[in-house]
Order: structure tokens, then sequence, then C-alpha cells
């Protein structure tokens, strides 16, 4: 064991710009500050749509250090959707769930929704600067529409109501860029944010962490590990994660005596790490790779619209780490954004849309934040009376099971948008007695797609959502859409409104004309709560815009135009 730190056995390329021609600093139809998981996302999830945009990022390479590790399913359908997933999954340590310890007893295992319908795992451990490098090469694949300025930043910000003015810096060189719209993805300390006065509002905890990646040979399981008050480091939670390239991921929290300056100091880490190693076993060799502090903060803007600029991932959020709600938050941020905004774009909808990104990702923040609050007053009691009520529920979950969800950590999820004004407040919601619910994700089931041309095929139901379109599912005996559904969704898409229409069906249907579904054992149908004739329409990020026991060509124009914010006149 050295004190020295030794490189991450990863290659932080340094990118260079390509050239700049007098066109390049006008007019743009998007830029996004911020080369991080939340910008370059956005960037990806544009780009697919057909939607130009630059990116301006400080630095030159990809993040470095320990930041984000644990990618979630929901990310992971979202990067399906921008066709990327695969090099995460390739790389990266699917999990499932984890076991707590209070000392040396275990008090907790946990096991997250995970079955035969599910394609993807419920979380995928990974370090942010794999995810990073996979979405530069996913942009660099799309050099027409995307733009990634590396070592460029921003120095001023003038907000018109038509546009954006900014003053850019790269090196020795100055210039301006003009834009439509500004996504401002540029982290905890945001420049967009501190130049428009705005500030974080929310609780900011006492408790100093350190986190520490190290190189460990071990046969040990991915999932995740904490321990209470372990005898390795009494008073202390400590939090242990497997990573790609035999490295491991150990954060815990120092004492109240302890000067955080002093304790992240490599000869007061280390020693602590290599007695909780031997505590559970592992005599192998390690070395050092990154060492650092983390404070928690449970912190949110009050909106993340403000005229023609947005705020995604930390810049409009900080969310404590336990729950893996940062990295997964982020990515959820820019995916609710980037189809409403090139919607908004390409005519197919109103600016009151791009409102509802605000509406719903802020009360996403505050679900999180209540959630990652209860975790981390758990993982680190902030007063004398949490710490009291975390120990007797240690003490007691060995012989009371009933106790054991308080330790839970509670791991990130989906959030439903059930009363936004981006879902369809007239449909049949309630008299669904199963499946995913107005303003909830899509569930996985499992179905065979039959193309136009006949051949068949495995798909899950969130595997149909595709980039910039609403997805409508209708169950039936038939595989064919009715016609005035039919003549519904062309009127539609001669609005600009993009919707892919599915029969769902039990089996081949000669009578079909091009492509449907066929739900042999009746799975996703019952998984669903839908009879003949039901339809789900889902929005292009995946969450249900509504659903129908039955649904006519007036009722769908009518929701889909209440949504987009467009009436027969504007469209």
């Amino acid at each position: 064991m050295s004190a020295d730190l030794k490189p991450y056995p990863f290659d932080f390329v340094k990118r260079q710009n390509r050239p700049r021609g007098d066109a390049d600093s006008g007019h743009h139809p998007v830029v996004i500050i911020g080369g991080g998981v939340a910008g370059l996302t956005a960037a990806l999830a544009l780009a697919v749509q057909g939607i130009r945009s630059v990116v301006l990022e400080a630095d030159e390479t990809v993040c470095f250090g320990s930041r984000a590790i644990c990618i979630s399913r929901r990310s992971l359908e979202i990067f399906e959707r921008l066709g990327m997933v695969g090099d995460i999954l390739e790389k990266g340590l699917p999990w499932t769930g984890g076991r707590s310890y209070f000392r040396n007893q275990e008090v907790l295992r946990f096991s997250m929704p995970h079955d035969a319908n599910q394609h993807l795992p419920p979380m995928v451990n990974i370090q942010q600067y794999y995810v990073e490098e996979y979405l530069v090469r996913a942009l660099e694949l799309r050099p027409e529409m995307v733009e990634i300025r590396w070592a460029s930043r921003v120095n001023k910000i003038a907000a018109g109501e038509d546009s954006v003015l900014l003053d850019v810096e790269h090196g020795k060189e100055r210039y301006q860029l003009r834009a439509d719209w500004l996504i401002a993805c540029d982290g905890g300390r945001s420049t967009v944010r501190e130049a428009l006065g705005l500030h974080l509002q929310g609780t900011a905890y006492e408790g100093v962490y350190i986190i520490a990646d190290i190189e460990l040979e071990s046969s040990l399981p991915t999932e995740r590990l904490a321990w209470f008050d372990p005898p390795s480091n009494p008073g202390s939670t400590l939090l242990m994660h497997k990573q790609p390239d035999n490295i491991w991921r150990i954060d815990y929290q120092i004492r109240d005596d302890e000067v955080p300056s002093e304790a992240v100091k490599p000869e007061n880490v280390l020693p602590r790490v290599q007695a909780h190693l031997e505590m559970i076993g592992q005599t192998g060799a390690w070395t050092p790779l990154w060492i650092t502090l983390y404070k928690a903060n449970a912190l949110t803007l009050e909106s993340y619209r403000h005229g023609r600029i947005f705020f995604a991932g930390d810049a409009a959020h900080l969310v404590p780490i336990f729950g893996v709600r940062g990295a997964n938050s982020a990515i959820d941020d820019v995916d609710n954004l980037a189809w409403k905004l090139a919607a908004v774009i390409k005519g197919g909808a109103r600016q009151p849309l791009l409102d509802s990104y605000s509406d719903e990702r802020v009360f996403a923040a505050h679900e999180n934040l209540q959630k990652g609050m209860k975790s981390t007053e758990f993982m680190a009691p902030p007063t004398f009376a949490f710490q009291v009520m975390r120990e007797a529920v240690l003490s007691l979950a060995d012989d009371t099971p009933g106790v054991r969800s308080l330790i839970n950590p509670r791991q990130t999820s989906a959030i439903a948008y059930t009363d936004s004004r981006a879902v369809a407040m007239r449909d049949d919601d309630r008299s669904f007695t199963s499946g995913p619910r107005r303003g909830s994700v899509l569930q996985s089931a499992a179905l065979r797609r039959i193309d136009a041309q006949g051949r068949q095929s495995c798909v899950h139901i969130t595997q149909l959502v595709l980039a910039g379109q609403y997805l409508l599912l209708q169950f039936g005996a038939k595989a064919v859409i009715g016609a005035d559904l039919a003549q519904a969704l062309a009127n539609l898409r001669n609005e600009g409104i993009e919707i892919r229409a599915l029969a769902v069906c039990p089996g081949i249907d000669p009578e079909a004309g091009g492509e449907y579904l066929i739900d042999a054992d009746g799975a996703a149908a019952a998984l669903y709560g839908a009879q003949d004739g039901g339809v789900y329409v889902a929005r292009p990020d995946g969450h249900v815009l509504g659903r129908w026991r039955s649904l006519s060509g007036l009722a769908l124009v009518q929701a889909m135009h209440e949504v987009s914010g467009m009436t027969g006149e504007q469209a």
C-alpha cells in the first residue's frame, strides 16, 4: 500500500476543437453550456431529433475522478432510445440489490424489482468518465448536428426575448454566440445561475464524507454494501461499490471531532481503508487512485425555465448521493426537456409545453430530495435525536423485520407526473385496475413484433418508444387500427405531431397491412389492464400521456392539442 495515487486505467484524451469559421460565431438553434453527462445527453437527444446544437465545455477531457458510478434502468432506457446503451452494458457491472450491516451483523438484504419482463438490469455500475466518453463518441458520429467546443468558457450572458447572447473565451480568443435557446448544464457552481442571480434553496448537511477509489482484484459480487458503526471504523458509516477495471469506490463518514482538511490526507485515509478491507477478509494488494471530500446537499431552483434559458442537472438541483439520484436525475431532466424543445423548434408544439419541463422536473426534484434526505439522515444523522433513532432501528433490525424498511437506501426510481399539464387529464385512467398510470413510465413486457414484410422479432414495450415520437398502443383481437383513429393520426402528423401507432393482438393476423405486435399469452394486456379496444398513448420520453378503454379520433386530437399547446386553428 503506497500513499501515492496511481493514475486511473483510462485514457483521458485531450480533445481539440475543429477549425471554426465565421459562421460558427453566429446564430445557433441551441447552445448547451457544460459537457458533462447532462449536457452531452441533451446534445445527443436533440441531435437524434434533427436539432443542431453547440456544446461549450470548460475542460479539455471528459470528467476526471470519482463522480457518478450507478446508472439506473430508467437511464439505461433513455440511452437505449438514443442508440448508445450497448457500450454501457458491455463495460458496466449490473446489480440487483445489496446488504447492510450494523457493526458486523447483517441487518438488511434488499432486491430491486427485476423479473422476466425486463431486458435491462435495475442498476449498472460504471464510472462517469466512461459514460461521458461513450456520449462524446456518439456525438462525434454526428458532426453535422453537434459541435463540442472544448476548453471554452462563458464569461457573460445577455438574455433577450428572442435569443440569448454569450461571450465565449477559448484560450486567448474571444467571440460571441447567439442562441435561440440555452440549456445550462454547468454543474453545482453554475455560471449561468450566478449570472441570472438565481439561488438554490433547501438543506445543506453538516456531515462530511471521504470518497476513495482503490484498485483491488476481488471476487466479491457486485452489490451495494453498507456498514453502520463497523469495527474497522467505529462511529462511522461506510459504503462500498464495485466498478469496472477492478476499481472499488469506498465512501465513509468522518467523525465530528475530525478536521476535514486533515481527514482527507492519504496518510489518514489509507489506514482506515486497509482496516476495513482486513475486516471483510480482503487481504490482496490494493492501490489508491482518488481521494476527495463530499458534503450532502438537498437543494433546488424554484424554476428550471427562465425565458429562453433552461437549467438541468446539478445546475438545477443538488441531490444527496445516497440512492444514486444525481446523474440519473440529470439524465431524466434533459430527456424530458429535449423532446419538448425539439417539438417547439420544429413546430409540432407551442411554448406552453416548455413550461411543463420546469413543472415536472421541479416536482421530480422535490420527490428525489425528500427521499434523498431520508437516506442522508439515516446514513449520517444530523442530530443526536436522529442518531438515537438510528441506533434503535439497527439494534432491532435482526429480530424485528418490520423496522428493516427504515434501513433501505431508497434507490432512485422513475417519477410519475400524474397532474402535469403535459398529460391527458380527460382520459379513463381511474377505470384501469392495473398498468402504468397516467404520467408514469411505461412498464416493460416482452412481445413479438411483425414488421411490414412479415418478419418476426422479439421486442419489449419500452423499446418501442422512439426519439421525438409519441407511441399509441391499441390492444384488441385484430392487428388493425380503426379508420377513425387512423384518420386522426394522419391529421396530427400533418400538424407536425409525430405518432407511431401499433396494434397489439393475440396472434398472426393475415388482414394486417403493416407493422404490429403479438401478445401471444396475453401477459402484456394483463399487465396493462387493457381489454379489447384499450389504448395507451405514451410521450416521446416514455411517460404515459393517457389511457382509454376506447379512444375516438376526436378525443385523441383533443388530448394531443391540449398537451402540445396547439389548437386546430394554430395547427
